[in-house]
């Protein structure tokens, strides 16, 4: 289990990112936190649980830094890197 702690940028806020983290990166992932603006123009920030393979995860992270999503916590579990 990897925790992280994501903002997702206003350009992406219609876009399923979660639910890709899921479908496409094979993440069961358990949504701890969340804060989303009351405009559409404002950012949102998420507090996760990602359960998965090691692959997976940094496949998962890899998707999230294409899209310029901002990610705090430790993104790998064994320490190696993304």
């Amino acid at each position: 289990m990897t925790r992280i702690k994501i903002q997702i940028p206003k350009r992406c806020r219609k876009e399923p990112v979660i639910s890709r983290l899921t479908s496409e990166h094979g993440l069961t992932v358990n949504i701890t936190g969340a804060m989303l603006g009351a405009h559409s123009y404002e950012e949102g920030w998420f507090d996760l649980e990602l359960h998965g393979l090691p692959l997976q995860v940094q496949s998962a992270l890899a998707y999230l830094q294409d899209l310029n999503v901002k990610i705090w916590g430790k993104p790998n579990p064994d320490g190696d890197g993304w």
